[in-house]
């Protein structure tokens, strides 16, 4: 059944961020209802496909995090359309939105107008620069999306190489760090309303996520006066920390306490560097002539000698790439990569698995991705079952 399987989640949100907050409730049992703008949330058509974009119901950036809901389309203009969606309002758990500041109140449903139809509703935003609600600023309203948050924020100033550009993260975590976060805010609210019977309005912002996805630049500001910037690889304040050319990939290294460090010499048969720099400080004051000695014995390793080598002694890791991942025993074993349906093309298609892992109401995907407006008639037809049982 999953741990939420006791609330419903009304999920006006589309694309990223939004998404992956309502999958993460998903994937714990939440009954999560999609409701679709006319045409349906806009990646619904975005790559990757298996083969025919034209038979397949939708690519692989909507199925990821899209997993395990029930999709509903309604036009929140037309009178009939926001009639039914009030009437889901009154019977749900939590409304979760994406849209800029004020869009829903173009809609006259606000969370203020909401909360006249449920009053004990959990009413949660994301948006980039948060709701005024919790604190008005001359962004709001602007849209933004991961790549301006993660210029906004910080990260991009603190990513790439010393002498490169500034550089964004791989994975959009403007996106799915501030989701996180905002699933984290709703299970509190709901928390709070088992305790006092009370709703509230969740509000995260992916501006401020950053802030505090940078922890480590805000406090190093502050403590030093400097603007941190990019080191690569590199920690500001420990070594050996860093990734290492092998002979047929790259190895990272964290090896910063002293026990790692004298571990770490003796394999490399440079017992004489643990001696000379036993402290960290001593370590770190000496690191680039330090980081050549560990660069030139990897290069004379391929991956797996290095990692075999100091595996069980020393942190240390390939860097892997997707392929690799996806032969992994231990991500099969977590149940990392989970099959599910690709509508329209004769296949499964593989999708990343839940991290949080629990013992008794273990988390899950639950199925596929919906169909556009697949459960129209399951998720209305409910209430106007539950409306005939009252007359």
């Amino acid at each position: 059944m999953g741990a939420l399987s006791n609330l419903r989640v009304l999920d006006l949100t589309q694309v990223l961020a939004g998404p992956y907050c309502t999958m993460l409730l998903a994937d714990m049992g939440a009954d999560v209802v999609k409701i679709e703008r006319p045409g349906g949330d806009m990646i619904r058509s975005y790559p990757p496909f298996i083969d025919d974009p034209e038979t397949e119901a939708y690519g692989g950036y909507f199925q990821s995090v899209n997993r395990g809901k029930k999709s509903i389309e309604l036009n929140l203009g037309d009178d009939e359309d926001r009639a039914d969606f009030l009437s889901l309002v009154e019977e749900a758990d939590i409304v979760v939105e994406n849209y800029r500041s004020g869009t829903m109140e173009k809609f006259d449903l606000s969370y203020e107008t909401l909360t006249e139809y449920n009053p004990d509703l959990i009413y949660s935003s994301i948006r980039g620069f948060g709701d005024p609600r919790t604190g008005e600023t001359d962004r709001q309203g602007q849209p933004s999306f991961d790549l301006i948050a993660q210029a906004l924020g910080g990260v991009m100033e603190t990513t790439g190489q010393s002498d490169g550009p500034p550089t964004k993260t791989g994975p959009g975590v403007g996106d799915l760090f501030t989701a996180t976060l905002n699933c984290i805010g709703i299970l509190a609210a709901v928390n709070h309303r088992e305790q006092t019977g009370e709703g509230q309005y969740v509000d995260t912002g992916m501006y401020d996520s950053m802030l505090s996805f940078t922890e480590r630049a805000i406090y190093q500001q502050s403590y030093t006066g400097e603007a941190p910037t990019r080191r690569g690889n590199s920690h500001p304040t420990l070594f050996p920390y860093n990734a290492f050319k092998t002979d047929d990939g790259y190895a990272v290294i964290a090896a910063f306490n002293n026990n790692h460090w004298a571990e770490l010499c003796d394999v490399m048969d440079r017992e004489g560097l643990a001696e000379e720099y036993p402290t960290t400080q001593e370590r770190f004051e000496n690191r680039e002539a330090l980081r050549k000695e560990i660069a030139d014995w990897a290069r004379e390793q391929t991956n797996d000698e290095l990692v075999g080598k100091l595996e069980g002694c020393v942190p240390a890791a390939p860097v892997q790439n997707t392929e690799e991942i996806f032969d992994d025993p231990h991500v099969h074993a977590r149940d990392m990569l989970v099959p599910v349906e690709q509508p329209g093309a004769d296949t499964d298609v593989e999708i990343a698995g839940t991290p949080i892992k629990m013992s008794e109401t273990n988390p899950e995907p639950r199925g596929r991705a919906p169909l556009l407006d697949e459960h129209r008639d399951e998720v209305l037809g409910e209430k106007a079952d539950v409306e005939t049982a009252d007359d």
